[in-house]
């Protein structure tokens, strides 16, 4: 074995060491709702925890790429998407394949003794502790699930919160444990990994307005329209898929010297859009979707801020899923605003 292959093989390995020297949810088993799987055998170590690598899987509105440009922030301050859970990610093979690989450290210069060590910790816990021989004669028949991190919320304090060492979940068996994997936590995965497009609307006029001037406000169709992400664990048979469907634009024009339309500043869903295109012969109506300033920016600008207001719900392959907080995503658009110049003759 070379040293490449050592190194790819131990990863994992020498974190999950770390752990075990001492100081509703759905099993897949080794079938699950399919074919048998493997784990990933990659993952890290982290306050004392190992993280394996997920293996769930997305696609965007059935097709994997996705031009997603912004993340939504969830109207309900006090939920957020899971940091964290755990799912299946090593086979007893696994386990004992990387242990042989650990002990062969033993011959490399410098850190002679060290496979030794680490390969009795493990041994210790997964060999001759609370499993025995690795749990090879139920090869097939579960897996050894660890804790996973949410690539999109590693600056969450709660992503090592999923501190259990790797336990054994026989096939089809439900672990006692809230944050295992299961179609709720794939659609909140899925949540954050809905690709929001950049809240940016089209005025009328364009580069700049006018004080007392009505400014018509809308959002472009074929952009805005509702999208949907699903989330699946191969081999498990378990799938989730969330859905965002724009719902109203807020629009903040960024001083208190205007007026907005509605009063509100909130502009609904009319006819399939928000807010409605200005056209010729629209001089004299007053816009749906819209703000008028009563003061000059001077010589800068307002910051127009519009936020989207996002709908979402969510379905899997077991149920139908209560709806999730709704999502918000906005963004800045400098507006200047000119006095009307009167001519004198």
């Amino acid at each position: 074995m070379n040293r490449r292959t050592i190194r790819h093989a131990l990863v994992p390995m020498l974190a999950l060491a770390v752990v075990v020297v001492p100081g509703s949810a759905y099993a897949s088993g080794g079938k699950g709702g399919g074919k048998p799987i493997e784990g990933s055998g990659k993952g890290g170590n982290n306050n004392g925890a190992i993280f394996a690598q997920t293996k769930i899987q997305t696609t965007t509105n059935g097709n994997s790429r996705s031009t997603k440009t912004g993340t939504l922030t969830p109207a309900n301050s006090n939920w957020t998407p899971p940091a964290c859970w755990y799912e299946p990610a090593f086979s007893p093979k696994q386990l004992e394949s990387t242990v042989k690989a650990l002990r062969s450290l033993d011959s490399l210069p410098f850190i002679g003794g060290i496979g030794g060590v680490l390969g009795d910790a493990l041994d210790k816990r997964y060999k001759d502790g609370e499993y025995k021989d690795y749990n090879l004669d139920k090869q097939g028949k579960g897996m050894f699930w660890a804790a996973v991190k949410n690539k999109n919320r590693l600056d969450d304090p709660q992503v090592n919160s999923c501190n259990k060492p790797p336990f054994w979940v026989d096939e089809k068996k439900t672990p006692d444990e809230p944050l295992a994997v299961s179609p709720r936590i794939l659609a909140e995965y899925a949540y954050d990994e809905l690709p929001i497009p950049g809240t940016e609307i089209t005025m009328a006029p364009k580069a700049e307005t006018k004080v007392n001037l009505p400014t018509w406000v809308w959002l472009d169709r074929a952009t805005f329209k509702e999208v949907s992400v699903t989330a699946s664990l191969p081999g498990t048979g378990l799938s989730a898929t969330t859905t965002a469907k724009p719902v109203s634009l807020r629009i903040d024009p960024g001083t208190k010297d205007a007026e907005t339309y509605p009063a509100s500043g909130e502009c609904p869903v009319v006819k399939g859009r928000i807010g409605e295109p200005w056209a010729e012969g629209k001089s004299e109506e007053t816009p749906p979707c819209g703000v008028k300033y009563l003061r000059s920016s001077g010589d800068g600008s307002y910051g127009l801020r519009a936020t989207v207001t996002w709908e979402i719900s969510w379905t899997s392959t077991t149920e139908k899923g209560d709806d999730l907080p709704d999502g918000e995503f906005g963004a800045d658009q400098d507006v200047v605003v000119k006095e009307i110049q009167s001519v004198n003759r």
